[in-house]
């Protein structure tokens, strides 16, 4: 088994509950890990035998674009077309990053992992 990983997606994004948070936004960081097998990729050395990472992060980029009230919501999002585009991907592991998310008191980030 191998792993393909993205890691660090920005995107500024206007997920949240709060009505100020679709106005507003903010930023948000996405971690992928794809689990999968290249070994025939890295026999031919050719892009379509393995899991293309510029996709990866367009898959990211457009399910971030899509609001959401829940992170959880998203991340499934992105998971659910990972499962769709890439029929080699045995599993798939998202992070989802919400950075300064508007709690009372600082809070650094907040962020939900999803695995399946």
């Amino acid at each position: 088994m191998h792993i393909v990983e993205v890691e660090g997606i920005q995107c500024f994004s206007y997920h949240g509950c709060m009505g100020e948070e679709a106005i507003l936004g903010g930023k948000y960081i996405v971690d992928v890990s794809l689990k999968t097998d290249f070994s025939k990729a890295a026999a031919t050395d050719e892009l379509i035998d393995t899991i293309d990472y510029v996709r990866v992060k367009e898959i990211v980029e457009t399910e971030m674009a899509i609001r959401s009230k829940l992170i959880e919501h998203v991340g499934q999002r992105i998971v659910t077309q990972f499962k769709a585009e890439f029929p080699m991907l045995i599993t798939a592991k998202v992070k989802v990053r919400k950075i300064n998310p508007p709690i009372q008191g600082f809070v650094k980030e907040v962020s939900i992992t999803i695995e399946s």
